[in-house]
């Protein structure tokens, strides 16, 4: 039985499988259709979500299954005093394969420890997010037709964000990978990511406050919002929240086929007005997310789809 607590668990080679397998099902979805006939997925949501959660509540509904779970920690026996490790002990009697997204840091992989089903993370804290990192993954190879040879341009709240964080370790992976980090100083890419991913691996980045200064380099940008409920002073949050904001003049500065992507959900780092530019790929990014989710509960089922 396997986990995904980290986009790191699997190889380059299992990734490439992984990715390989959800455009297989983009392109063929009638394949799979009834692929987990009689299976359950629980989703164990203590924290909100709305794209995550859903998202894979329809690749599991996609794929012949069913789902049960709760969508806040309130709904569930964690308020009553519950801990992680007995809800999961009582959730692998009743489902084959769960998904957890969690405010603390290291939760699910708690749950894993004792689980008798597979655990996916999906979300913990400030510290990862592998699936939204598989999506992007295949967003980016899908559209660019490649994972290496690109400059890729993290811009907002890169302190905080745990996409950005679970995105950089997984490119430092492919081949002539260069990171721009653009965010104000109090934002700024966590030092252990520079020294642990990046200075360790010789791999380079620049990091600059002003995005129109790096945009016409960029083949990709990714877009983050500030999030609020990570920050525990609301005067700095209202003074950070628009220090980006995304439009059509900017994107005037950028190539013509650069791609943007955002994990969502939005607030107004990205003017709607960008919506409209064949680059904006943040809501196809969505659509690539149910085919990744598909893909990844296969293999950790053990499905095989002929």
């Amino acid at each position: 039985m396997r986990h995904l607590m980290s986009p790191l668990d699997f190889s380059v080679e299992e990734l490439d499988q992984l990715l390989d397998l959800a455009g297989d099902i983009e392109r063929h979805p009638e394949k799979y259709a009834h692929a987990c006939d009689g299976k359950k997925l629980a989703t164990l949501f203590y924290e909100p979500s709305t794209r995550t959660r859903l998202s894979f509540e329809a690749a599991m509904l996609n794929l012949g299954g069913s789902v049960l779970g709760f969508s806040s920690a309130a709904s569930s026996s964690a308020s009553k005093g519950e801990s992680v490790s007995d809800t999961i002990r009582m959730i692998s009697c009743y489902a084959d394969i769960c998904a957890m997204r969690h405010h603390k840091e290291g939760a699910p992989m708690v749950a894993s420890a004792v689980s008798s089903i597979p655990v996916i993370n999906a979300g913990d804290g400030g510290h990862q997010h592998p699936t939204q990192t598989l999506t992007d993954l295949l967003t980016i190879r899908s559209l660019k037709g490649r994972l290496g040879n690109l400059t890729i341009g993290l811009c907002g709240d890169l302190k905080f964000g745990r996409t950005v964080h679970s995105l950089v370790k997984a490119l430092a992976r492919y081949e002539n990978v260069t990171f721009v980090f653009i965010s104000p100083e109090e934002l700024r890419v966590p030092s252990y990511i520079k020294e642990d991913v990046l200075d360790a691996q010789n791999l380079p980045y620049r990091e600059v406050e002003r995005l129109e200064d790096v945009m016409a380099d960029l083949d990709i940008l990714y877009m983050t919002r500030v999030q609020q409920e990570r920050f525990f002073n609301e005067e700095d949050y209202i003074r950070l929240k628009d220090f980006y904001i995304l439009d059509n003049k900017k994107m005037s500065l950028a190539k013509d086929d650069m791609i943007v992507m955002h994990p969502l959900p939005r607030v107004n780092e990205i003017s709607v007005e960008v919506d409209k530019d064949p680059r904006a790929a943040y809501f196809r990014q969505v659509q690539y997310g149910v085919y990744v989710r598909m893909a990844l509960i296969l293999t950790l089922l053990e499905v095989k789809v002929c």
